[in-house]
């Protein structure tokens, strides 16, 4: 009986400690939610592990990205799949510990695309060299937190354009889950149309959505984890039952992925889901940055550290102030407080992932659907960091869950992300125009730091016009101009040069 009374003791202090550290109470939450919580936004995020080394591992004579003479690029992949979960577990893990937010960190879909296509196709710089662009981008980023200058900057964004990040960013992932799911897709007239929706995938994937939809206005917890689960064995049982012929795309979730980012344009790229086996020893990629600095050519060493940073600065800076207006985290003024620390975070990660062999590290959007299951501590973080851990030696067993399954997540989020944009001051002009800009333009350049470039450079132009001068400062032209500068680099041909 004494042994018990003091296990049970034991275990009650160190639930007092978690929450104590954590800050649980303050924040209206508990372990089980937070632990919910992470495994939702793992689940949503878990497809990046595929993905990610898909897009950046090359195929001789195909694709350019990573090459390892003596390897494949199966194993090449395999490597690259290790080396996103580290360092994603790495950055998740800083944010959880010394930011307290539930912001996951993984590398970012668009900024390994441009890695790959852009840097090392387009440009013709060595991979290795790349990563070490990485690497002092993810330094700068470091410098400039450290010194309170990414801060400054992240607040120098005009009001309306930081609450209509969240908008933006819903619809932005809308359309991704939605592509993932075979319910949208791409149209050579309208670019875009609806897909054939007896297709096996986009059948399930509907079925999933309006489910989920039902669970989480029943107020079920954990409405977006049973959605995913639920829609992933509906697959794998129509294919069982001989509803749907075994290469619909239903067990293996096998897809096109299309994105445009910067620079590279429209490229398709068919992704597994599943088949990767883990190769543990990612020597050749670790520490290959050292190797890139030989012989760089420096202006377009800089070039390239340039273009990673600006697209990285405000992905990064649109995720978190987007996340943070779900999770109710924004001021008055539409800042989050002590933002140099979830900016901190991802400086590390960008730094520890450039070293390990991956693409920029960034705060992920997908961050929000931990959010919305009610998420608010770095216990969601740590609880992500602990599944990445597992997935290490589960790798295959991760990548089980289809693509279209987990991106009814995505669209989900996105949709409840809507409600933001009650937010804006819509009986304002010089409000509605930066903040209808950044929404709008978002998805439709398929890119988070475009929709805020356009809000931001609008934003001092309308001002200006209304008469309304002495609202804007020197920080909101500084921002302008140097988007302006941005996108005469980024569209100017200097990249393809």
């Amino acid at each position: 009986m004494g042994s018990a009374r003091t296990e049970d003791a034991s275990s009650d202090g160190v639930r007092r400690a978690v929450a104590d550290f954590f800050e649980l109470d303050e924040h209206d939450t508990d372990v089980r939610t937070e632990a919910l919580a992470g495994l939702t936004t793992f689940l949503t995020m878990s497809y990046i592990i595929v993905v990610n080394p898909a897009i950046l591992a090359g195929i001789e004579g195909v694709k350019p990205g990573i090459l390892l003479d003596g390897f494949a690029p199966g194993q090449v992949q395999q490597m690259l799949a290790i080396v996103t979960i580290l360092a994603a577990a790495t950055g998740t893990f800083v944010m959880a510990v010394y930011a307290n937010r539930p912001f996951a960190q993984v590398p970012g879909m668009g900024l390994n695309a441009f890695f790959a296509f852009t840097v090392v196709g387009a440009l013709g710089v060595p991979w290795q060299t790349a990563l070490a662009a990485v690497v002092a981008e993810g330094v700068l980023f470091l410098v400039l937190t450290v010194t309170g200058v990414r801060t400054y900057v992240v607040r120098a964004f005009p009001e309306p354009v930081k609450f209509a990040v969240g908008t933006g960013i819903g619809l932005f992932l809308a359309i991704i889950g939605l592509q993932a799911m075979g319910v949208v897709v791409d149209d050579g007239t309208t670019l875009v149309a609806l897909g054939d929706l007896t297709n096996p995938v986009a059948l399930v994937s509907v079925l999933g959505l309006f489910l989920t939809f039902g669970l989480y206005a029943r107020g079920v917890r954990g409405a977006v984890v049973v959605g995913i689960l639920a829609t992933a064995v509906l697959g794998w049982a129509a294919t069982a039952a001989g509803l749907a012929a075994p290469d619909a795309g239903l067990v293996t979730g096998t897809r096109t992925l299309s994105l445009s980012v910067p620079a590279v344009g429209a490229f398709d790229l068919l992704v597994p889901a599943t088949g990767t086996t883990a190769t543990y020893d990612i020597s050749p990629l670790a520490g290959a940055f050292t190797a890139g600095l030989a012989g760089v050519d420096v202006p377009t060493f800089l070039l390239v550290v340039f273009m990673l940073f600006f697209v990285d600065f405000f992905n990064t800076a649109g995720a978190v102030t987007g996340v943070s207006q779900v999770a109710g985290f924004l001021n008055e003024d539409g800042n989050l407080p002590e933002v140099e620390k979830p900016l901190f975070a991802d400086a590390v990660a960008t730094t520890v992932g450039g070293m390990l062999g991956t693409s920029t590290v960034t705060t992920y959007i997908e961050s929000a659907s931990g959010v919305e299951a009610g998420g608010r501590t770095g216990l969601t973080a740590l609880f992500v960091t602990l599944f990445l851990l597992v997935a290490v030696v589960f790798v295959p067993v991760v990548s089980l869950i289809p693509v279209y399954a987990s991106h009814i997540a995505v669209v989900v989020v996105g949709v409840l992300m809507l409600q933001n944009v009650a937010d804006i001051r819509w009986d304002d002009l010089s409000h509605v125009v930066p903040a209808g800009l950044t929404i709008v333009v978002m998805p439709f350049t398929y890119s988070i730091a475009y929709g805020i470039a356009a809000g931001i450079v609008s934003y001092p132009l309308v001002k200006l016009a209304a008469g309304e001068r002495g609202d804007v400062r020197t920080g909101h032209w500084a921002l302008a101009l140097a988007f302006v500068a941005y996108f005469l680099v980024a569209t100017g041909g200097v990249l393809g040069a």
